[in-house]
């Protein structure tokens, strides 16, 4: 289970690729639960809450309420940071 902390420290890239696995996740689940009982039926809610918090990190980003991490491998902001140091 993430915290909400830990998901403010991710990227965009990272938290929609995290929001990916867990959509998958919980269709997977939804389709196990309908065939047969499923072992951990309580893993449905936490699917389902971890998505919301997902959710709401990246709603309270595009508003601008918060920021999240930057990405570190991004090929334009390399390239950027380099030649502002050459011109100088």
């Amino acid at each position: 289970m993430l915290k909400i902390h830990s998901l403010r420290e991710m990227t965009r890239d990272e938290l929609l690729q995290k929001q990916g696995d867990l959509l998958d996740e919980q269709f997977n689940l939804q389709m196990r639960k309908n065939i047969k009982a499923l072992d951990n039926p309580l893993r449905i809610r936490h699917v389902r809450r971890e998505l919301a918090r997902i959710i709401t990190v990246l709603a309270e980003d595009e508003k601008g309420m918060r920021k999240l991490a930057e990405s570190t491998t991004s090929i334009l902001s390399e390239s950027g940071s380099t030649e502002k140091k050459e011109s100088r």
